[in-house]
């Protein structure tokens, strides 16, 4: 039953009154009237206790009042909501500052108030406007991919019945690339940092520090905001293998790393900190926007340097300038800044044979499929591996195929009959062959004293044979013919 009363006693009589009522959940709730008038007070405790008895019946859904209650709520108070959830998550400041800004952009251009007005329709109309200022997919990738998080929120939080940009895709930034990197070849790495370390300071860097740093970056493949987290303590040269230590609160997928380097690269970074306090900077980087111009201008040097090697011969400098070779940008469009550094690392890796799980930890990708599709056509004699395996693989069956047919013209059986009969020779005369239950991988014995290992869901069917093959003397009349088949395949693999 609802109840009207005053608070204050006798020193509040012409204060307002306040209601008190059970709600849907039993609990008993009070607030103020707002009203000086016990009649109106009444009629709002009324009205209170009818609406909870409803919500008890089910006849009002408590979840739809919320999303209503939100739908009224600005946008910007929610984006201060989003910002705090991004900030206890650990996210870093660049990560956060890009989410929130690209929203805060959709929500001002599209004059958004609400959540409920953050419609596929509207972020559809803003990226449009982003295609024809120029921008690349890889930015509006970005901002759609920024505002569909923020939505993805809005739902679990129960701020909004439904993702209203479930539906909308991101475009692939292959299909447009705007701005495509160049790695660094091995043979213009010599030249750049020679002609870094004797060039002069830029940007608050002496030619030294300049070329150390890019040797690091290429070295441990870090990205240049996880380059300038480093101090003098996050080198740890005491280990038997030296190594980088990233904080997981700088690293992009905010995870520790341990990136290792060589004994040549530690040597140069232990004298490059001999006189710096453990919580100094690394490397004084300069600001992300001053980063690619200077390596830029390095490698500017580096190319006039290796032109003018060449004055003497006219044909050859003008084979020189018409080359990409120390260019900034090559003919293909591509070009070289800072982070092709990072490119570099995984690049080389790559080119110089490495496994394609070396390379992805190394390069702390997520997923191998990153990894592939960065540098997997790098990767050298990968697909002449794969058709040879094939081939082998091919022409072993064939062998196999043959056995049976062998063992049918010897014997009169056929290939059933044959296959069980080495298995009754080979559990009579030795040890069980491997089977299923122990294990998916059947062995076979090749010439050469090597193992190919082939991946069956049953016994191998030229196993037994094998077995009979080691075992030697066989008292069956058919031991004879079937030792000397399978001595025969075993020579020819």
């Amino acid at each position: 039953m609802a109840s009207v009363f005053k608070r204050g006693g006798k020193n509040n009589r012409g204060g307002y009154w306040y209601v008190s009522w059970f709600d849907h959940s039993g609990r008993r709730r009070s607030k103020c009237a707002k009203t000086t008038d016990k009649a109106t007070a009444e009629q709002i405790a009324r009205k209170l206790e009818t609406e909870a008895a409803k919500r008890r019946e089910g006849l009002i859904d408590p979840r739809q009042e919320a999303f209503a209650r939100e739908a009224k709520r600005p946008i910007a108070e929610l984006v201060a909501e989003y910002k705090a959830k991004l900030v206890a998550n650990g996210r870093t400041e660049r990560y956060i500052a890009e989410a929130i800004g690209y929203v805060e952009r959709i929500a001002k251009a599209e004059g958004i108030g609400t959540a409920t007005e953050l419609t596929a329709e509207r972020v559809a109309h803003y990226a449009a406007q982003l295609s024809d200022q120029g921008k690349s997919a890889r930015t509006m990738q970005a901002v759609i991919g920024a505002a569909k998080s923020f939505t993805k929120w809005l739902v679990k939080c129960g701020k909004l019945p439904r993702d209203p940009l479930a539906g909308v895709s991101k475009p692939s930034p292959a299909s447009d690339r705007k701005y495509r990197r160049r790695m660094l070849l091995p043979d213009e790495w010599p030249l750049l940092r020679a002609a870094t370390v004797a060039g002069p300071q830029r940007y608050g860097l002496t030619g030294a520090e300049r070329a150390l740093l890019y040797q690091s970056a290429i070295q441990t493949g870090l990205r240049a905001s996880e380059l300038r987290s480093l101090t003098r303590r996050s080198v740890v040269f005491n280990a038997t293998q030296p190594y980088i230590r990233l904080e997981a609160a700088h690293a992009k997928n905010g995870k520790a790393a341990s990136q290792q380097i060589d004994q040549a690269l530690a040597e140069l970074l232990r004298a490059h900190v001999a006189n710096k306090l453990p919580t100094a900077a690394l490397f004084a980087l300069p600001h992300i926007t001053n980063l690619a111009r200077m390596i830029r201008d390095d490698l500017e040097a580096a190319r006039k340097a290796w032109i003018d090697e060449a004055n003497d011969d006219v044909e050859e400098v003008n084979r020189r300038q018409q080359s990409d070779f120390l260019a900034v940008a090559h003919h293909d469009g591509r070009v070289l800044d800072f982070h092709s550094l990072r490119h570099t690392c995984g690049a080389w890796l790559a080119l110089s044979g490495m496994h394609v799980k070396t390379v992805q930890s190394v390069m702390r990708h997520s997923t191998i499929t990153l990894t592939m599709d960065a540098y997997g056509h790098l990767l050298p004699g990968a697909e002449a591996e794969a058709a040879d395996r094939l081939g082998e693989m091919i022409s072993l069956t064939a062998r196999i195929d043959d056995a049976e047919e062998n063992i049918v013209r010897m014997t009169g059986t056929d290939g059933q009959s044959a296959q069980r009969l080495a298995q009754q020779l080979g559990r009579e005369m030795g040890p069980k062959p491997a089977s299923p239950c122990e294990g998916n991988w059947a062995r076979l014995v090749v010439a050469d004293g090597d193992q190919a290992l082939i991946d069956s869901e049953k016994p191998s069917r030229i196993a037994p044979l094998e077995h009979a093959v080691r075992l030697g003397t066989m008292v069956s009349p058919l031991a004879a013919p079937l030792a000397q088949l399978a001595e025969q395949l075993t020579l020819n693999q």
